[in-house]
Parts: C-alpha cells; sequence; structure tokens
C-alpha cells in the first residue's frame, strides 16, 4: 500500500470502509484527516454506504436508544447496542420525523425542537433560531428532508397556523431559514387534512395530503427541489368506501405508494408512479383486523413477494404474498416512524 498514490488509498479503498472505521482513519495523520473531511470524500463514501448490508435499526422506548442490525434471512434483528443521544432530552421523548443517508431530523417534543443528528458519528444541529424558525408541531407541520443539485441538504418546513400556511426551507450550507412562496387550496391547510413527511425521490419530495374521514379527498403535492415549485397530482384510483391512507417508499430512486383502504379489512396495494399517473404493480389479499396496541407501518423492504411490517413497539411481522419473486424489490433505507427509523450508516455530517 505504501506504492499507491494518496489519492488512489483515499478515495478508491477508504471510500469503501465502514463509517466508524472512517472515523479511525482520520487520526493516522493530518494529511488523512484533512482528506477524509472534505466534501468529494463525504459524498463518494455516501454513494458506496447507501447498501442494504449497511443498514441499521434505531429503536426508541422510555428507558433506552438502541441500534441493530438487520438480519434479512429470517426477518429479525442482530444484536443491539445502547447509544446515548448527544442532545438534552426528557425520557427519551424524540419523534424521528425524516430520514437522508444517514441523517435523521428529529423533534424534542418537550420544547418542539428541531435538530438534524447522525447516529453513527453523533454529531448533530440544532436547527431552531430565535425567530421561531425550527420548531415542529406536530399533527400542523410537514418535514421533508432533501439534498439539491449543488450537494446542498436541506429542510423543507410546511407550517399551518390558525388556517395560515408558511413554507421555510434550512441550507446546511448558509445554515439560515428562508421562506418560498407556495399557494394551495385553502381546504388543505385545515387540521382535517393529515400531511405526512416528504419522501425524497429522484430531486422532488412528494407528501400525501389525506383527508381524516371515509370519503374524504386525498391528494400527494410535489416539490421541486431544484426550481422550488409546488405541484399537485392525484392519488391512487382507490376505493373511498374506508379509511384511506398512502405510504410513500422510494424503492431504487422510483416513487411507489402503498395504498391501504377498509375498515373492518384492509385491502392494499403498491402503485409505482409513471410521470404524473399511478400505475398498479400488485395487490395482497385483504388483511383482518390488526389490534389498535400492534398498528404498524409498512417498512420499505420488499423482498420475494414478502412486505415486512413494524409495529409502533418496534416487533418486526411479515404480510407474506402468495406470489412469486418480484426481482424489481430490494431492501432501501427509507424509513419513517416516530419511535424508530431504518437508516444508512454513513459520516455525512449535519452541518458544514
Amino acid at each position: 500500500m505504501a506504492d499507491l498514490p494518496t489519492h488512489t488509498i483515499v478515495f478508491e479503498i477508504l471510500t469503501r470502509l465502514p463509517a466508524k472505521d472512517v472515523g479511525r482513519s482520520k487520526s493516522v495523520c493530518k494529511q488523512w484527516y484533512a482528506l477524509l473531511s472534505t466534501q468529494d470524500f463525504v459524498k463518494i463514501h455516501c454513494s458506496r454506504s447507501v447498501v442494504s448490508s449497511n443498514q441499521r435499526v434505531l429503536l426508541i422506548d422510555d428507558l433506552t436508544c438502541s441500534v441493530r442490525p438487520i438480519i434479512s434471512n429470517n426477518n429479525d434483528y442482530g444484536p443491539s447496542s445502547t447509544i446515548t443521544f448527544p442532545f438534552h432530552h426528557q425520557n427519551n421523548d424524540v419523534s424521528i420525523l425524516s430520514h437522508l443517508n444517514g441523517l435523521l431530523c428529529v423533534c424534542l417534543n418537550h420544547t418542539y425542537e428541531l435538530l438534524l443528528w447522525n447516529p453513527t458519528t453523533t454529531a448533530f444541529k440544532r436547527l431552531s433560531t430565535p425567530d421561531s424558525h425550527g420548531f415542529y408541531i406536530n399533527n400542523l407541520d410537514a418535514i421533508g428532508l432533501y439534498v439539491d443539485a449543488d450537494d446542498d441538504y436541506k429542510v423543507l418546513h410546511i407550517k399551518r397556523r390558525s388556517g395560515v400556511l408558511g413554507v421555510y426551507v434550512y441550507s446546511r450550507e448558509v445554515d439560515s431559514w428562508r421562506n418560498i412562496p407556495f399557494i394551495t387550496r385553502q381546504e388543505y391547510l385545515s387540521p382535517h387534512f393529515n400531511w405526512s413527511a416528504g419522501t425524497f425521490c429522484g430531486g422532488t419530495l412528494y407528501f400525501t395530503v389525506c383527508e381524516c374521514w371515509i370519503g374524504g379527498t386525498n391528494v400527494v403535492i410535489c416539490f421541486d427541489v431544484n426550481s422550488e415549485q409546488f405541484k399537485e397530482i392525484s392519488f391512487p384510483p382507490v376505493p373511498s368506501n374506508g379509511m384511506v391512507q398512502g405510504v410513500l417508499v422510494n424503492v431504487k430512486n422510483v416513487l411507489h405508494m402503498f395504498a391501504s383502504t377498509g375498515m373492518f379489512e384492509m385491502t392494499i396495494d403498491l402503485w409505482t408512479l409513471q410521470g404524473d399517473y399511478w400505475i398498479k404493480v400488485l395487490s395482497c389479499p385483504p388483511i383482518p383486523p390488526i389490534s389498535l396496541s400492534l398498528w404498524c407501518d409498512i417498512t420499505h423492504y420488499v423482498t420475494n413477494g414478502n412486505w415486512f411490517v413494524m409495529t409502533k413497539l418496534g416487533k418486526l411481522f411479515t404480510i407474506e404474498m402468495d406470489m412469486k419473486p418480484f426481482e424489481c424489490f430490494y431492501p432501501v433505507s427509507w424509513f419513517r416512524g416516530f419511535k424508530g427509523a431504518v437508516f444508512v450508516q454513513t459520516i455525512v455530517s449535519p452541518s458544514i
């Protein structure tokens, strides 16, 4: 290795190391520390880290915060490692709102503050400001984490306050918030509409906006992260004779939606977005009622025709599909849950 150029060692070998080993390599010498801290190195390392073997599950309960590897062969977790939050909190009352490339956007529920946090490196950044930016209210606000064409990590914060909509963008590069225009239908500002967290896919953030009763209006709001323009597209054509919920999923940079509908039995269809139109990919048999104490979120693992779901208590279940494998589905890194998250271990920093 002594005969290899430094550039080859750094960008061809060290970019393939696990994130924690990169941290240790920074202590070799000042030159390595400088090279391994550049944005070019971080970007290449991140692109090579977004693989299923690098996925970890972070679970938060009232007493502990743990990180576990995923054993995909038997739909289970590996041994857990307890981690300590690097920021002040109260009884682990931390909500996970969005995730991208190893960064989590979280809310401290006792102060409503937003933070960017890398649980692998433990680095974090507070996004709150004295002029009331960076404070999140559950059931009224929506958050989306994304990276633009200039490789600047940003947070889109949609705020509903007393019938008034405010849209703000935080830039990691300039470390500040700014307001951007967004004109939408007045009814979407009502608390009767539930806004999902944003799902980043192909240069666009997507939000589901669903009315909270049977037969209500359901749409998808799209935000082009480079032009900063919004548009509205329709929901998949699912039956409206029951409760409707859409969970957006980024599968290999193609947007999909798990659309569930029903009352006493739930029907779940998987749709993919082509242009501005939804194409049905598959359907599953009706699922019998699930106890509310075990109500689950569909995770983003779809392999061999099976869907994995995670309960609010963090337990994994499998919905077995009685059909042949779909090779286009692989484990991907997108998942959002208030007490758990699937993330990829990277060295992406929450601040410059």
